[in-house]
């Protein structure tokens, strides 16, 4: 356990940093606790920070201890709305690595036009956890080789479906369904509810792009969650990424936010 002086608090004492725990900080302003951080490896390696503070010399406390006593580099996630955090962690040195809009994606198919849409033909969809683990697994990376062999923003993905230090993306199979053909796989969606269903990745492999699967991927997604008694989920999008951008927006997706991925 350390603890580390910094500039004065509301009340006039100097905030203090006090390692807790593993990767666990708490400033105290006198005997107050008026902030927390944490630090934690996401599935692909990569440590990640946060930050809970009451005021400015809290942050700014822990900004500045946590890092000195990490190997880098750091990562943080904020919303984009959230000018002062962002401020926070911008003074302490992180930069803008990536930025993502937010979408919630209404699943009644009266509201999304996917009512009617079907795999092409030769194509079908096999529901999440019905999928052939080793078939899974090759799209997947064949879909991230051809992603990043040309477009090249697979790495600026979110840490949940980058690569794991053992080359595994598939981190659970019965979250993903698959378009298939008698010859394999030709792209994959990945739902994953906690609260709210979450549209984790939509993906088709390069040649078989424009021909709507992604759309009956989606559709079928979409549809066994309204049935389910979702009304919506939602979907995170590169801001590059126009494609799936239009690809949302033209089911009617609604932007809602933006979120920003630091790095230090």
């Amino acid at each position: 356990m350390n603890t580390k002086p910094f500039t004065s608090g509301p009340s006039g004492n100097a905030v203090t940093v006090t390692r807790v725990a593993d990767r666990q900080w708490h400033a105290l302003d006198g005997d107050l606790v008026v902030g927390s951080g944490y630090a934690g490896h996401r599935p692909d390696g990569r440590l990640f920070v946060s930050i809970d503070a009451w005021h400015d010399a809290a942050f700014d406390r822990l900004a500045q201890v946590i890092p000195a006593e990490l190997p880098g580099p750091l990562y943080t996630l904020v919303d984009e709305a959230d000018t002062e955090m962002t401020a926070g962690w911008l003074r302490a040195g992180f930069t803008v690595r990536r930025r993502e809009w937010e979408y919630d994606v209404p699943t009644d198919p009266r509201v999304t036009g996917l009512d009617e849409v079907l795999p092409p033909s030769g194509v079908t969809i096999v529901p999440a956890g019905q999928a052939d683990e080793s078939l899974l697994r090759a799209v997947d990376r064949a879909i991230r080789a051809e992603v990043e062999a040309t477009a090249g923003w697979w790495q600026s993905m979110p840490a949940e479906v980058m690569p794991r230090p053992e080359g595994d993306t598939i981190v659970d199979p019965s979250k993903y369904a698959v378009a298939a053909t008698r010859d394999g796989y030709l792209g994959l969606i990945r739902v994953v509810t906690v609260k709210r269903p979450r549209i984790g990745l939509v993906a088709v492999r390069a040649g078989e792009q424009r021909r709507g699967i992604a759309r009956a991927l989606l559709a079928h997604a979409l549809g066994t969650l309204h049935r389910s008694g979702f009304l919506s989920a939602w979907a995170e999008v590169h801001e590059s990424n126009r494609a799936a951008s239009t690809l949302f927006e033209g089911i009617g997706a609604r932007r809602t936010s933006s979120n920003l991925e630091l790095v230090r």
